[in-house]
């Protein structure tokens, strides 16, 4: 077997004010991937869909995430 690497264009940060490991899984999930839905997160990591919500209106809150139609990404 060979062993995959992944190269990032750019490191991903998390903001300081984003303090929950949900939060924080959350973020880098969404900056990872471009973006995703609700039904998106819930299934890929595996949290309920109020703990989502609850995180995206957290994140959004602050201006850290934005919601597109279903989809939420970060704002760069």
């Amino acid at each position: 077997m060979t062993a995959q690497t992944h190269t990032l264009d750019r490191p991903t940060l998390v903001p300081a004010e984003v303090t929950s490991p949900q939060a924080k899984l959350v973020y880098l999930y969404l900056d990872a991937t471009g973006g995703a839905s609700v039904g998106d997160l819930n299934q890929t990591l595996a949290m309920n869909k109020l703990s989502v919500l609850s995180v995206l209106e957290s994140l959004s809150s602050r201006d850290l995430v934005v919601k597109s139609g279903s989809e939420y990404t970060t704002v760069n």
